[in-house]
């Protein structure tokens, strides 16, 4: 791979600068013992950039972010800053970052390690080798819709307002990237909507079903109402592979399927931007699913792995470095293996690492496993 690759790291708020703090230690293990090498720069967001300039995203940092090869974030918010007026509080940061880099497919894995079977909300034997991938629509549908809006009514009430809107080239182009990662997987994928009760619904599987035919047909494509699929998740979850869906269905059943793994401090995530035809490269975020975890942090016992995880992704759709992903994601297998936990993955009778421990292990399996 070429050294040039450039890779800006937001840490944002929390525990974000700790669990960042874990993958640069990777960032350098990869340099000295995979000879691999990354333009690396980092920047402020969301109320470290707040308390550093007044903004939640610099105009500068912004411009860094586009011009990356990649963009790997910690965490944002806590309720320091949670009194500010709307338009400053440090979430408008990480949105601002995802409109203007056109993130309209965010990638969330739901993958369950063996070691962790037993903490999902499921019995082991359904969740046991669990790996779904849902890949929600992220710039359109019913969270920038217009009209949209609460309007007062004559006689006195109030009325809100939000509305489902999709067109062709939006469903189409998160449909393409669920059925490119589909090939590389088991070569499935089932889309949801509710056709049944809504035309943005019918359009959606109209639309993806048409981009199979034509670009996809070596692919298996099956269609499902959201309600089903809800009570699919928590009923047979093996019975998927790759789930695409719109913004409102994918923010619930991503949820959903993230209590499957068993804890959410485990949840990588990426958000991606359309191809550049004359580039071949698209923006890209990589993002923890976990929140800022105000209340642990600066303590030492956040869990790194989520954001260890999210790096791995990084570095299998951004830099197509699929055997380096697969060496992390095999060390946070060992590692779990071994009963090296953080407080939020404990089991019976196992005593809590810190986060800097957790990296000491991950650092060990990584050697172990490139010896």
């Amino acid at each position: 791979m070429a050294a040039n690759k450039k890779l800006l790291v937001l840490a944002g708020d929390g525990i974000g600068p700790e669990v960042v703090g874990q993958v640069r230690r990777v960032i350098d293990w990869l340099d000295k013992r995979r000879h691999v090498s990354f333009d690396v720069s980092e920047g402020l967001c969301g109320g470290a950039a707040l308390d550093a300039h007044g903004t939640p995203l610099k105009d500068e940092t912004l411009a860094e972010a586009l011009a990356a090869d990649a963009v790997l974030f910690g965490s944002v918010g806590g309720p320091k800053w949670d009194n500010l007026p709307f338009e400053k509080k440090p979430e408008r940061g990480l949105l601002r970052l995802r409109k203007e880099m056109d993130l309209f497919a965010n990638l969330r894995p739901a993958m369950v390690f063996e070691a962790l079977a037993d903490a999902s909300s499921l019995k082991p034997g359904l969740v046991k080798g669990l790996n779904i991938m849902i890949v929600r629509e992220g710039t359109g549908g019913i969270y920038f819709g217009s009209p949209r809006g609460i309007e007062t009514l004559p006689d006195g009430s109030r009325r809100g307002i939000n509305t489902q809107v999709y067109t062709t080239a939006e469903i189409q182009r998160v449909a393409r990237v669920a059925f490119e990662l589909a090939g590389k997987r088991a070569k499935r994928v089932c889309s949801v909507e509710k056709a049944n009760v809504m035309e943005s619904g019918q359009l959606w599987r109209e639309e993806v079903q048409a981009l199979r035919d034509k670009s996809f047909a070596h692919i298996e494509l099956s269609h499902m109402y959201a309600d089903n699929c809800a009570m699919q998740l928590v009923r047979q979850p093996m019975q998927f592979d790759v789930i695409v869906t719109c913004n409102l269905f994918g923010d619930i059943l991503s949820d959903c399927a993230a209590m499957l793994t068993g804890s959410l401090g485990m949840l990588p995530s990426a958000s991606l931007g359309p191809l550049d035809a004359k580039t071949g490269r698209r923006h890209a975020l990589y993002e923890p699913v976990h929140g800022s975890a105000p209340d642990i942090a600066g303590q030492g016992k956040a869990n790194p792995l989520a954001e260890l995880l999210s790096f791995a992704m990084l570095l299998r759709y951004s830099f197509d470095m699929g055997e380096d992903a697969d060496l992390i994601e095999n060390a946070v297998q060992n590692v779990l293996a071994a009963g090296v936990r953080t407080g939020d993955i404990l089991g019976p009778g196992m005593q809590p690492v810190s986060t800097s421990a957790m990296g000491d292990a991950i650092l060990k399996q990584l050697d172990r496993l490139a010896a």
